[in-house]
């Protein structure tokens, strides 16, 4: 995970499935963890730390800290580096599992420093993030933890106890006391990568006016970095390039929109769709009115350099009218297949999914739901075999037609267990 600048990242401090202030103030400061990490995602942070305080040795608290974790990383749009309950490297798997970017070892706990090896060459480098608050215990195993991690964060005890390590490695800080705003301290402390805590939490509607603060005193913060910029693209003739927006996830045209160059630089500076308003003559910050944000995952330019596209993620609705999407009206159809593998699978999926809440007569897939889940098991079960014996046979046919009878059972099973295809083609991403 390269970091090119420097970072403001969200914490969630999870107890008993709720937000508390921090660490060491159990005070619950939100009662749904998915909607506050949500909030810290979309208000432009570049990661999200989530910290299971559920008590040591009580495995039914972790494991719903664990689905809680799985939901949040679901919902957000930032890497999220999961942390605490870490004790051996099933742990650690654990969280990967989960969604989570990367796992953090905290070496002031017995066996972290131990297992850092164990779990890096299992893992890679790039998923061990390791915490500390005593220096020394950097200084004495610095070799092993520039080998075998990817970051540092430090928990200073205070902020005057900020002090630049010999890790050559990315350097973060955690900081729930708030003495400075994020921009000063970045400011005044060069060798600061990442700042996280409540001094971010607690100002995270200032994300975007700090990470500004930086830009015009020449610091590098994260931002999109244009391969092209502004003065390379071709213009219409009222000096503007139409924008083409699409959902990030489903590749579903959203709108058209214009972009001036005040608009194309806000846009890749602050990571929030901009664009220039023909119909009002002034910059136009999508979602600053309905709170309907578009959020860029990627641009790209056309061969010709005079359109962008751009992949968002669409908070509400795109169209003013309310729909998802501008495109409604249909002008002209002609019958046809779906082609898009994705679109079929969920089509199918979502059939399978309404006949649990709306059940037909006579329907093979309620006759499953109705059998239970050692029936549909056992279905599985025997339509993998069938698909590995039609797989020994020269015709393709048999293969397909007995691939499709074992995915359409599994998609049986996934809606028993509430497993949607985005959680599976998730987890093959992040393999």
């Amino acid at each position: 995970m390269g970091f090119s600048g420097k970072r403001f990242i969200g914490s969630v401090y999870l107890k008993d499935e709720k937000v508390v202030k921090s660490i060491t103030d159990q005070q619950v400061i939100s009662e749904d963890p998915v909607a506050f990490a949500i909030k810290l995602s979309d208000s432009n942070v570049d990661e999200i730390y989530v910290f299971d305080l559920s008590p040591s040795g009580d495995d039914a608290k972790h494991e719903k800290a664990l689905d809680m974790i799985k939901d949040i990383c679901k919902a957000v749009d930032v890497p999220v580096t999961g942390a605490g309950n870490v004790k051996r490297m099933e742990d650690i798997k654990k969280l990967l599992y989960a969604g989570c970017k990367r796992g953090s070892l905290n070496f002031e706990k017995p066996g972290n420093i131990e297992i850092l090896q164990e779990v890096s060459e299992k893992f890679g480098e790039d998923k061990i993030v390791i915490c500390y608050s005593n220096p020394s215990v950097l200084e004495d195993n610095k070799e092993a933890v520039e080998k075998f991690g990817s970051e540092i964060v430090l928990f200073p005890k205070d902020n005057n106890d900020l002090q630049k390590p010999s890790i050559d490695l990315p350097f973060s800080v955690l900081i729930d006391s708030i003495q400075n705003e994020p921009d000063e301290l970045f400011a005044t402390n060069d060798f600061i990568d990442g700042i996280t805590g409540n001094i971010i939490n607690d100002n995270f509607s200032k994300i975007d006016a700090y990470k500004q603060s930086l830009t015009d005193k020449g610091i590098k913060i994260c931002a999109l970095e244009p391969a092209f910029s502004w003065e390379s693209l071709k213009k219409n003739s009222d000096g503007m390039v139409p924008v083409i927006v699409q959902d990030y996830r489903t590749d579903q045209v959203l709108m058209l929109a214009y972009m001036n160059k005040e608009a194309y630089e806000k846009t890749l500076s602050t990571g929030k769709m901009t664009y220039f308003s023909r119909s009002r003559n002034q910059l136009w910050l999508k979602g600053e009115t309905s709170s309907h944000f578009q959020y860029v995952k990627a641009l790209y330019a056309d061969c010709d350099l005079d359109t962008i596209l751009a992949k968002v993620k669409q908070v509400g609705a795109a169209c003013h009218t309310g729909s998802y999407s501008c495109f409604f009206n249909e002008i002209a159809k002609k019958e046809y297949s779906e082609k898009n593998p994705q679109k079929v699978l969920d089509s199918v999926y979502e059939v399978i999914k309404d006949r649990k809440e709306h059940p037909r007569e006579g329907s093979y897939t309620n006759y499953l739901y109705e059998k239970g889940i050692d029936k549909i098991l056992k279905k599985v079960g025997e339509e993998a075999t069938e698909m590995v014996i039609a797989a020994k046979n020269p015709n393709d046919n048999e293969v397909i037609y007995e691939m499709s009878d074992f995915l359409y059972h599994m998609m049986v099973l996934m809606a028993v267990k509430n497993v949607s295809w985005e959680d599976i083609t998730d987890e093959l991403a992040r393999r």
